[in-house]
């Protein structure tokens, strides 16, 4: 009688425990297709804003350029003027849209004048686009930020915080008419386009990576990897262009990317599921922090069982651009993280490294793994000497 009791009461706990798991099961699957329900209305959400900012803008440029990356654009309120700051060919060029010489003239100097002092509060409040998208993540409940106020071009052009006269006699110096091209307007009749190019000095990325150094330092060592790895991403990924966002959509110095490495940094930060917007990745300070703290898990929770340290700085650089799936798959053709471990700790670092230029599944990852090592030794000179 006892076992028919003990049989009959595991039986049914059996079936509640299978019942309670099968709607935990159904639970999960609900949340995860309304997660991602929300996440694909605010991409469309995203996409629909920018057609309607390019189609603006296209009323008077046949190309509009919008920030990228590497690239900041900034257009004037009537988006007949606009700057373009390139950080990796070091080009800043200035554009307008104007009837006569005289036009072109001043609309010139007032953006060349804005592009050289304007901080990255200033860039961020003129973008139209960035706007749109702090609306719609505001609609969305994603978390929001402060822009710092930080110089972009200033210290790259000046010593010092420039005065009116400094400001006026360089913008004099730059707007020579032997400098200007002009075309005519493929969009407005009777109008003309001009253009000023200026190179930027040589040393603009060290002086732009001088900007972050006081928080690439602090969240370097709060994490436990090296600063230079922070600079080198940071380079690779943005040119240290603070404005940076991509079509994937990642934001920021770094290239976070909200739905993925956004959501697990903000996790293991504050012990809090969030999804972060574009403008609390475009304060430097959060993207920093929030790029060093993924940096942190890939190295020594996704990658741990890498033991080698410079084998494992190796992965953790891949998989920065690439996951640390896409990183096990070069060497066990599984996304098994645990499994591809046990064949990198039976190799050299330099086996590891030529490894993972040879299988990682796509070029991008291996062409970063090689501008990121090269850079790393680059800022360990510039930083550590």
């Amino acid at each position: 009688m006892l076992k028919r009791i003990t049989l009959s009461t595991l039986i049914l706990s059996n079936l509640f425990a299978n019942s309670a798991f099968d709607d935990y099961k159904h639970a999960a699957e609900v949340n995860f297709a309304k997660e991602k329900l929300a996440f694909q209305n605010y991409k469309r959400a995203q996409e629909k804003a920018f057609q309607n900012y390019t189609k603006e803008l296209e009323k008077y440029w046949k190309k509009p350029l919008i920030t990228t990356k590497k690239q900041l654009v900034s257009y004037a309120k009537d988006d007949k003027s606009r700057s373009v700051i390139d950080f990796e060919k070091n080009k800043l060029t200035i554009q307008t849209v104007a009837k006569n010489k005289k036009e072109a003239q001043q609309n010139l100097a007032l953006a060349l004048a804005q592009a050289v002092t304007f901080d990255t509060n200033d860039f961020y409040h003129k973008d139209k686009l960035a706007q749109a998208y702090t609306k719609i993540d505001k609609s969305n409940h994603l978390a929001l930020s402060k822009i710092e106020k930080e110089p972009v071009l200033a210290p790259v052009f000046f010593k010092k915080a420039p005065t009116k006269e400094t400001l006026y006699k360089f913008v004099k110096k730059e707007l020579k008419p032997t400098k200007i091209s002009v075309k005519n307007s493929p969009k407005q009749q009777n109008a003309k386009v001009y253009t000023l190019q200026i190179n930027l000095p040589k040393n603009t990325t060290l002086r732009r990576s001088q900007i972050y150094y006081n928080s690439v330092k602090k969240e370097a060592y709060k994490e436990q990897i090296p600063m230079t790895l922070v600079f080198a991403i940071m380079h690779s990924e943005s040119s240290f262009n603070p404005m940076a966002r991509s079509h994937i959509p990642a934001y920021g110095l770094m290239q976070i990317v909200p739905k993925t490495a956004g959501i697990d940094s903000y996790y293991y930060l504050y012990k809090q599921k969030r999804l972060v917007g574009s403008s609390y990745l475009y304060n430097a300070t959060n993207n920093i922090k929030m790029g060093a703290a993924y940096l942190h898990i890939l190295y020594y929770s996704y990658l741990k069982g890498i033991k080698d340290p410079t084998s494992r700085l190796y992965c953790t650089i891949a998989a920065y651009n690439t996951g640390a799936g896409n990183v096990a798959y070069a060497f066990t053709r599984t996304h098994n993280t645990s499994k591809a471990a046990k064949i990198i700790n039976r190799l050299s670092p330099e086996e590891v490294y030529r490894k993972l230029l040879r299988d990682l599944q796509y070029d991008e990852p291996k062409q970063y793994l090689i501008k990121v090592r090269k850079r790393i030794g680059i800022y360990k000179k510039l930083y550590e000497s």
